[in-house]
């Protein structure tokens, strides 16, 4: 079984390179961490076969938010939040983090979105 994480990044907010840098870090920590609990062995699975990640974009807050709501009790995921210290408003859903888990169950839910 092929297991990925797919970081889901906001590129309607103007963010620049560091600052998506930061923000994708951000939720593939969190989702990580979600994941290790939810799913230890898809975890372990997952760093044994190189951690892969791909990272996708999407257009806007309500986008963004409806994967999550659609997302959230299937998968491990991790919504991330700016805290507004530097580019954008404080609050701003910036990435969605999904998995690590299994490739085709997270496909299901991101395979039209296209690469950032």
């Amino acid at each position: 079984m092929e297991l990925k994480q797919v970081i889901v990044v906001r590129s309607d907010l103007g963010m620049g390179k560091g600052k998506i840098s930061s923000q994708v870090a951000h939720a593939s920590l969190e989702a990580y961490e979600k994941a290790k609990k939810k799913n230890p062995a898809w975890v372990e699975q997952w760093k044994a076969s190189g951690q892969t990640k791909v990272v996708v974009k999407i257009e806007g807050d309500a986008e963004l938010l409806g994967l999550f709501e659609r997302v959230k009790n299937i998968l491990p995921c991790a919504l991330i939040r700016d805290a507004g210290r530097t580019q954008i408003e404080e609050g701003s859903l910036t990435c969605l983090g999904i998995g690590p888990a299994p490739e085709p169950e997270i496909n299901k839910f991101t395979k039209e979105l296209k690469l950032l």
